[in-house]
């Protein structure tokens, strides 16, 4: 099986193509002019900063976007992550203490965390809970991610053998320090809401959305936990193979419906400047080029600097599973999938909306090829009308 070299891979531009680039934010003058083929509304992109909070990022800007296609104004929509992070970490914490510790305490989680949290707490605007409480202006969670480990660690000792009912609120406390209390009411717009009584004013049913993946060691059409740390609820997605897998996403796109996309990051191939592919190296060489043709700089995070379309690895289910066993494939990152665009040389691409705001070369927008989707992807969050109609009736879905 060819392997996917740790080396920085260049690419020949295309020269003399018709296609002109379109970004959502500026036409781009590199060698892979992209061409939008189907784009859906988002909300403007977001930046994380230093937090590992990527998930409720991620699965919000995916269900503001499924709020704009029920009519929303995407103008009007900016919803608070920081409401969310907080009571997840209520939850998570918690839990945490019932396993005795037992448990992925951490900055990371998933999707479905979003959905749950917002049907059991309610949403609120950005303008609400911005959640910098701490003396900065952009998102900084180490030492808040430190110290409310350390306090439910020793909670999670049970140090007088019995618990108090002292314990969480003093660990909300530490979130009110650092994120701002969760508001049990506010005036937004002129209007009184409680989170809940706003969440049930915005055009969505939480009910609708269903997690996906694919793996070939877990039995099809069935749902099983999502086997990574971030899982602390444990969730379950359906698991399908790996072709209807892909197909979801394309079947979404074309149907006007955004996906919410977790995958693994970590690999050279999704480099800093927006773009990711499986460059096959060996593919590449055979074409004729010496080494150094095809090697480029890479970037000051060790990532390729890849400067138009190569020549990828073909991904079955077997390469994929293997990465995942080996642990070359990891959770990593959430992300926006939100169109579809072709390089010069007609290689399909997903538009990816991340959130690592707009200093980048799409101006926070990732092109990400279909090969790498099929290799790299953890697991997936769609509506469920979003499926294909036949895969619809396997996982009977109504």
């Amino acid at each position: 099986m060819k392997k996917l070299f740790s080396i920085a891979v260049a690419a020949i531009v295309c020269f003399g193509a018709s296609a002109q680039v379109q970004t959502p934010a500026q036409e781009q003058e590199d060698g892979f002019k992209f061409e939008t083929v189907k784009e859906l509304p988002i909300t403007k992109v977001q930046d994380q900063a230093s937090t590992g909070t990527c998930w409720c990022f991620s699965a919000t800007s995916f269900l503001e976007s499924e709020m704009i296609r029920n009519g929303y104004k995407a103008e009007n929509l900016n919803l608070s992550e920081m409401f969310t992070v907080y009571n997840a970490y209520v939850d998570k914490a918690v839990k945490y203490v019932r396993v005795d510790g037992a448990l992925n305490f951490a900055q990371g989680s998933s999707f479905g965390d979003v959905v749950i949290t917002m049907k059991k707490y309610g949403a609120v605007p950005e303008s609400v809970m911005p959640g910098l409480n701490y003396g900065t202006t952009r998102h900084a969670h180490s030492e808040l991610a430190k110290g409310l480990k350390g306090f439910v660690s020793a909670i999670a000792s049970v140090p007088n053998k019995k618990l108090t009912t002292a314990w969480i609120p003093a660990f909300k406390g530490i979130l009110n320090a650092y994120l701002g209390e969760a508001p049990s009411t506010f005036t937004y717009n002129g209007k009184e809401y409680t989170p809940k009584s706003y969440l049930e004013s915005l055009p969505i049913n939480l009910d609708d959305y269903v997690q996906l993946t694919s793996w070939t060691h877990l039995s099809y059409y069935e749902k099983h936990p999502v086997e990574v740390a971030d899982n602390w609820r444990w969730e379950e997605a359906f698991n399908v193979p790996l072709d209807e897998f892909v197909a979801i996403i394309d079947n979404a796109i074309n149907n006007g419906y955004t996906v919410a996309w977790a995958s693994d990051v970590s690999e050279q191939g999704f480099t800093r400047d927006g773009v990711a592919l499986v460059p096959d190296v060996e593919a590449v060489n055979a074409e004729g080029s010496d080494q150094a043709r095809w090697l480029g700089k890479t970037t000051p995070t060790g990532k390729f600097n890849l400067t138009g379309p190569v020549t990828e690895l073909k991904i079955d289910a077997a390469m994929r599973q293997e990465g995942y066993e080996n642990k070359t494939t990891t959770d990593d990152h959430g992300m926006h999938i939100f169109g579809i665009a072709k390089d010069c040389k007609g290689n399909k691409y997903y538009m990816v909306k991340n959130s690592w705001g707009t200093s980048s070369k799409y101006k926070g927008i990732w092109y990400v090829s279909e090969a790498f989707v099929r290799y790299k992807t953890m697991d997936l969050m769609v509506h469920k009308n979003a499926l294909p109609k036949e895969l619809k009736k396997k996982l009977n879905i109504k």
